[in-house]
């Protein structure tokens, strides 16, 4: 049971991270470029999310 539940908070936090960075994109005054930084930070947050659930186990 924690393992779904933690499977199902992080995928809801995931969808939430993708869905923000995704809609900077969609601005026609907003380059790729200039969401660059956005992508890295969201895909490095996602990456500790996941290593903190099934990963970090002291």
């Amino acid at each position: 049971m924690n393992k779904i539940t933690t499977l199902v908070g992080l995928s809801l936090a995931i969808f939430f991270l993708i869905g923000l960075a995704t809609t900077l994109t969609r601005s026609m005054m907003i380059s790729f470029f200039d969401v660059l930084p956005v992508y890295i930070l969201m895909g490095i947050a996602i990456i500790m999310m996941v290593y903190e659930a099934f990963f970090d186990k002291k």
